[in-house]
């Protein structure tokens, strides 16, 4: 297992960085507090894409090109149709709290997460549901009794989706049918020590994830072999494979603390950046 890479700074200053994208040659991600969703590119310019009044979360587009959104509190996703904000469909009776990350496939279809309870308040965890967004907004659930499903992606291939489920410290495969929906669960990596948020597949199909109770970043294989381990100086949240030849791996951190029994707290969050020797798939 390889331990020796070590994070650059990238861009700091950012309240609660989350769900990254590399997408048409910049970092795309969503800064959940000051509700903008922004995009930086490799030399550090960084400009805010659209204002999310719901907090914006994961991040996908259409095959027209076109930017779709997850607005977390209001558990809905939206478009953007030039400068406005377009409700694609409310997800307030699927989704039982916030609405979190999010994958769209080749052909348009939105697989969203979101919390099942509510975190910042210490409520008892409870497994919920992965919901499936059709591009003309019809939604389902397509996949229950999951422990906080965050981070997903989807393989090149359009046939398997792989999610972290946060609170089982484990990474789940599914098969996709046709139409979207989801069969043949099973365990992709079981994760000792470890809690994934944001994943990214790679072009080996091993994924990295970030894990931010044990803060650090992981590269894993399926069957849950371990190849690299990177220490991060907060908690990591996030990750993502792009930079010109797809060797970036972007990591994104903030830190949280206590602000009273009932709540938490973000501190000031920030990206790192390190070369790794297999590109994003």
């Amino acid at each position: 297992m390889q331990t020796d890479l070590q994070l650059t700074p990238f861009l700091d200053q950012l309240a609660f960085p989350e769900s990254p994208r590399w997408h048409e040659g910049a970092l795309w991600f969503s800064d959940f507090y000051t509700h903008r969703v922004q995009r930086v590119d490799m030399a550090g310019h960084c400009e805010t894409v659209v204002t999310v009044p719901g907090q914006p979360s994961g991040l996908g587009w259409l095959p027209d090109g076109r930017l779709l959104v997850v607005s977390m509190t209001d558990r809905r996703l939206l478009r953007l149709d030039g400068d406005t904000l377009t409700e694609v469909a409310d997800l307030s009776a699927l989704a039982p709290f916030h609405c979190n990350d999010m994958v769209v496939d080749a052909v348009g279809r939105a697989y969203i997460g979101n919390f099942g309870f509510d975190f910042a308040t210490r409520q008892t965890p409870r497994a919920t549901g992965l919901i499936l967004v059709q591009p003309d907004g019809q939604a389902r659930v397509v996949a229950d009794e999951l422990m906080f499903p965050n981070g997903t992606v989807i393989t090149p291939d359009g046939r398997t989706l792989i999610i972290g489920e946060s609170y089982a410290s484990r990474l789940t495969a599914f098969d996709i049918a046709d139409d979207g929906s989801l069969s043949g669960r099973r365990v992709w990596a079981a994760l000792d020590g470890a809690a994934p948020d944001g994943i990214s597949l790679d072009a080996e199909g091993a994924i990295w994830l970030a894990s931010p109770m044990s803060r650090e970043v992981l590269r894993v294989r399926e069957g849950g072999e371990v190849t690299h381990r990177i220490a991060t100086p907060g908690q990591a949240v996030a990750c993502m494979l792009g930079g010109p030849d797809g060797c970036t791996l972007f990591v994104l951190t903030t830190r949280l603390m206590l602000a009273s029994e009932q709540s938490l707290q973000a501190l000031p969050g920030a990206i790192h950046t390190v070369r790794v020797s297999v590109r994003g798939a």
